[in-house]
């Protein structure tokens, strides 16, 4: 329904709105605004589980992305319904909060709003169905903390499971035991410790994508991988027991700060000033060698007599490192970047065993490895093709957010469904404490949770009936683990099947779902509003257009 606010003045109609603005009010804005993100959730609720299916997202210009991972999906679909953008805000906290789970939380979000819709058919209002969906959200994260089990980080076994759960579905699956013992090797290694809490910032895994070879080539490097080459063919390719300068400076003459101008009036000068800067450069040289670096890695450039003197010395160089692989290095070799030359000394050198320059799908690569006890690592990841190697990319990704989540909150769940089934349940118990509407909200927001069970039978060719129904029997005779067996088509024990969660991407997932779908009913009119684009920057309307 579309209409402009009108007044009524001595049946003079007053328009408030200009001409041609759209609205829509009531239940018809609830109603396309529910559609819209059902819609959403809809897309890519056949990706979830180990048998959910890829998508083929194909932009103007040709490229295409395949992926099973919800957050890129969202991010890739051009979205223009403002209630579908929330849906996709959804995915982005939870890719950005714990790195798993996305799908879950859009699916969650979608079912929510298809049960309110449900109950603003009978007429229940939504300020009501905000209210029980509320309670339930609070009983749910309560629930879900009860049934977390505590994980320690030794527990080496049960972090590999987690990230073969974070994999399960993604094209990287085939290799998925080799590529979860990376994962967790990594994390452990660069985790610290404050103030007795563990903390894990997934940044300092570094991933560098190469295609050729197979995924099964992918490997952890104890240090640094930088996509640069030794700047100059007279240094040594391979250099053992590294000791290694991190230099922000430029290896080059500068020109004077001030404008000047040099007046040369004789051959002689002109030799004098040439050797003069070669002089330069060559104490520079030396000053780096005088520490026992015999590795440099410069972010700025490296001039071509430096680098002339600098294979002279064996020191193998590489030059305008990117700052973020600096502050990687530094992390790992424990060194110090030095922005001044002279301030370089013997202690502000890292250490690496090996640093050699490798082809790998013919590009030159500079490997800095076996690093004494690196606090930032990489992860080389290999694929026959281009599209698969960002596949497998972004399940190594999804595994490291899942590992990181449940090191750092220290408790975890089982998952193929089964939390899902036993907050469902225990959310009924708890509805009956419950008189009139808001009852019937907390019932519908425990329906809702059902939707992950039975997305992944669906997903798997399985009948969601049969399967729900046995699950439900499961769940009622206290077996709190049991879900989804989607490869032998029953209800079996997730624990013994090796399907555990951070239970940390339970609860985002759960919060964020709610939160969104709490936004989206609360709202009963959209006018579609000229004043942000003005707020954007848009030029002023000139005062006669206004009279």
């Amino acid at each position: 329904m579309v209409q402009a606010m009108v007044g009524q003045i001595g049946g003079q109609p007053v328009l408030i709105l200009p001409e041609g603005t759209l609205r829509t009010r009531g239940k018809d804005a609830q109603k396309n605004n529910i559609a819209a993100a059902k819609a959403v959730a809809d897309a890519v609720r056949t990706t979830l589980g180990p048998k959910g299916m890829d998508k083929m997202l194909v932009d103007s210009l040709g490229d295409i992305v395949i992926t099973n991972d919800g957050v890129t999906i969202l991010e890739e679909m051009e979205i223009e319904h403002p209630a579908a953008k929330m849906m996709v805000e959804v995915a982005k906290t939870q890719n950005e909060e714990v790195g798993d789970g996305t799908t879950t939380a859009v699916v969650i979000a979608g079912e929510l709003l298809k049960k309110a819709e449900e109950l603003l058919d009978q007429d229940i209002h939504p300020t009501l169905i905000t209210k029980g969906f509320k309670i339930a959200k609070d009983e749910a994260l309560k629930i879900l903390e009860n049934i977390g089990k505590n994980i320690s980080i030794e527990d080496e076994e049960t972090l590999m499971k987690i990230a073969i759960t974070a994999m399960s579905g993604k094209s990287a699956e085939k290799a998925s035991e080799k590529l979860a013992k990376l994962v967790v090797d990594a994390v452990k290694m660069i985790v610290k410790k404050e103030n007795g809490k563990l903390i894990v910032d997934t940044d300092n895994i570094k991933r560098e994508k190469k295609h050729g070879g197979s995924a099964e080539d992918t490997e952890l490097i104890k240090g640094i991988v930088i996509d640069k080459e030794v700047v100059h063919p007279g240094m040594p390719k391979v250099v053992r027991d590294a000791k290694i300068a991190l230099l922000d400076c430029a290896l080059e003459i500068k020109e004077t700060e001030t404008d000047a101008e040099i007046r040369i009036t004789s051959p002689d000068q002109l030799q004098a000033f040439i050797e003069q800067e070669q002089k330069m450069l060559k104490d520079m040289v030396e000053k780096i060698a005088s520490t026992g670096a015999n590795v440099v890695f410069c972010q700025k450039g490296i001039d071509d007599v430096a680098q002339h003197y600098l294979a002279k010395k064996k020191i193998l160089a590489c030059r305008r490192v990117k700052k973020s692989d600096m502050e990687a290095l530094a992390k790992a070799t424990g060194g110090r970047i030095v922005t001044n030359l002279d301030d370089l000394t013997k202690e502000d050198l890292g250490y690496a065993k090996i640093v050699e320059e490798k082809k790998i799908a013919g590009e030159a690569m500079t490997f800095v490895r076996e690093c004494k006890d690196p606090k930032a690592v990489t992860i080389l990841v290999r694929g026959s093709t281009e599209h698969f190697v960002d596949e497998v990319d972004r399940s190594i990704e999804d595994a490291i957010g899942a590992v990181a989540s449940a090191i750092e909150l220290g408790k975890v769940v089982v998952g193929a469904g089964a939390p899902e089934a036993e907050l469902s349940k225990r959310l009924r118990k708890f509805a009956e404490k419950f008189s009139g509407r808001e009852q019937l909200a907390i019932l519908a927001f425990a329906d809702a949770l059902e939707i992950i069970p039975r997305s992944l039978a669906e997903n798997a060719g399985l009948d969601p009936i049969d399967i729900l129904v046995e699950l439900r029997a499961a769940h009622e005779q206290g077996k709190e683990s049991y879900g989804v067996d989607i490869f032998n088509g029953k209800v079996a024990d997730a624990e013994k099947m090796g399907v555990i969660e951070p239970l940390k991407v339970k609860l985002q997932a759960i919060k964020s779902a709610a939160e969104a779908a709490e936004m989206i009913l609360r709202i009963d009119d959209v006018i579609s509003a000229g004043k942000l684009e003005k707020e954007k920057g848009a030029p002023p309307t000139p005062p006669e257009e206004e009279a």
